[in-house]
């Protein structure tokens, strides 16, 4: 009778199959690097994506922070921005406005971002007189005929904190909206910007740049932002 073959047994080490996966688990990163380096990323994009893989939505307690923390390089910004930005830099120094204002390039254009104690005394949406010279300045500088095609976008932002009965804003949605509303109708009706150039929105405390968990994270989140958009998002604009 014909002896059957034992057929052997590896003596240790892993299996044969988890090399192979292992291989293409290797050339499966190695090809979403590549598309990654391909792309270009949208930062709130990037950010709200992360954040559901974090386990945090708009919709949680807090907000999604959605404030990038990559820089934006400015060789990246269209050479028209990029003139822009010296200009609104050189006109915040002159006005010594330190941190109060902060402007910054980001991948959908120039970001002016306005702490909510400039423009605004605490739960009102009408703006201060004394800061209208600075909406002024900068109305000068998007009126330029170079500049004369950008859309603007301003929008509205608040902490999480909830609204006092006295107010006349029931939540911090009506609060951010008619702020970045009034901020537009200044510009449109007295600085004379084109009305269908501009927009605003309210978001509340839903766009964050930091935590609402401290006094000075929540003046962060109060703020209100002027965005001159490049050409990329002028065509998404309605």
């Amino acid at each position: 009778m014909a002896r059957q073959r034992r057929r052997e047994e590896p003596s240790g080490g892993s299996p044969e199959w988890l090399t192979t996966y292992s291989d293409l688990v290797t050339l499966l990163l190695c090809f979403f690097i590549l598309l990654f380096s391909f792309s270009s990323v949208d930062s709130e994009k990037f950010q709200s994506i992360m954040a559901s893989f974090q386990g945090g939505t708009g919709v949680l307690s807090g907000g999604t922070i959605l404030d990038f923390p990559m820089e934006f390089p400015e060789d990246n910004l269209e050479a028209e921005l990029v003139e822009m930005l010296k200009d609104l830099e050189e006109y915040a120094e002159t006005l010594n406005l330190g941190e109060k204002i902060t402007i910054k390039p980001e991948e959908r254009g120039i970001v002016i971002r306005f702490m909510d104690n400039i423009f605004f005394d605490s739960g009102s949406a009408e703006i201060k007189k004394e800061s209208l010279e600075i909406l002024k300045t900068v109305a000068e500088v998007l009126n330029r005929e170079e500049f004369s095609t950008r859309h603007i976008k301003v929008e509205g932002h608040t902490d999480s904190d909830q609204i006092v009965k006295v107010s006349k804003f029931p939540t911090n949605w009506e609060l951010s909206s008619a702020r970045a509303t009034n901020v537009l109708r200044y510009l449109v009706e007295t600085e004379n910007i084109e009305g269908n150039r501009i927009s605003s929105s309210g978001y509340s405390y839903y766009r964050g740049v930091a935590p609402n968990d401290t006094p000075e994270n929540k003046a962060k989140n109060r703020r209100v932002d002027i965005v001159i958009l490049n050409d990329a998002y002028i065509e998404l604009e309605p």
